[in-house]
């Protein structure tokens, strides 16, 4: 008989969890989220951080969540904001400001497409207790769109435009996530690309050398990015 796959592990989380709810979570469980999101990227960072701007709400308060993302907004003819789907953007850019924007914000959850370093983890996540969710592959962004009940706020959109504003948004069951770091640094990324580079010289065994070699394209496989 075959064996059967071990189900995926589906977990409803609010937005604002304790080291306790984190504690239970595991590299690849699947994560939808319920309470209050709020976005920040290049220009929340470096306003809040870099220039010393003050923010107008209490994030340790309000939300444990921080999404880096950009919203598809339109305006309604009262003047408020609909969210239909949100694009996660890569979060290893923003791996300079997250030391302190753990300070300034107590987040709990950071989400975004495609993870950070272990040591990245190690260094920022863990003294915070922490953890790092991954949206599910690309073209997911109408299917989050569907957990954003609300637009409560968009902070600083007229000066940072809408990509970069920190938008406040009401959710409920929003995701699917994957719970790509846990409280110990652990990387879902890392652990899966240690297994496949183990077979990277078998892959290319027999290939051909390098055609542009001569102008720096490398032969070594440990230099690739899977």
């Amino acid at each position: 008989m075959a064996s059967r796959k071990k189900a995926l592990k589906k977990i409803r989380l609010n937005t604002s969890p304790d080291v306790n709810d984190l504690r239970h979570l595991h590299i690849g469980d699947i994560v939808y989220l319920d309470g209050i999101v709020y976005t920040g990227r290049e220009g929340v960072y470096t306003k809040v951080i870099d220039q010393k701007a003050k923010l107008p709400i209490d994030l340790p308060n309000l939300s444990g969540t921080n999404f880096h993302c950009s919203p598809a907004a339109s305006v309604s003819q009262d003047g408020s904001y609909n969210v239909k789907a949100v694009t996660a953007t890569a979060s290893f850019r923003f791996s300079k400001w997250l030391e302190q924007w753990f300070k300034i914000s107590g987040a709990k959850l950071i989400i975004g497409k495609g993870g950070m370093s272990e040591n990245d983890y190690k260094k920022n996540f863990i003294p915070n207790a922490a953890i790092y969710l991954t949206t599910v592959g690309y073209g997911t962004g109408a299917l989050l769109g569907r957990g954003i009940k609300k637009v409560l706020d968009a902070i600083w959109i007229k000066e940072l435009g809408i990509a970069q504003a920190m938008w406040i948004l009401k959710v409920e069951n929003f995701g699917p996530f994957i719970v790509e770091s846990d409280l110990d640094g652990n990387s879902l990324f890392e652990r899966e690309n240690k297994i496949i580079s183990k077979n990277l010289d078998s892959v290319y065994a027999g290939t051909e050398r390098a055609i542009l070699s001569r102008f720096g394209e490398t032969d070594d496989r440990s230099e690739e990015l899977i």
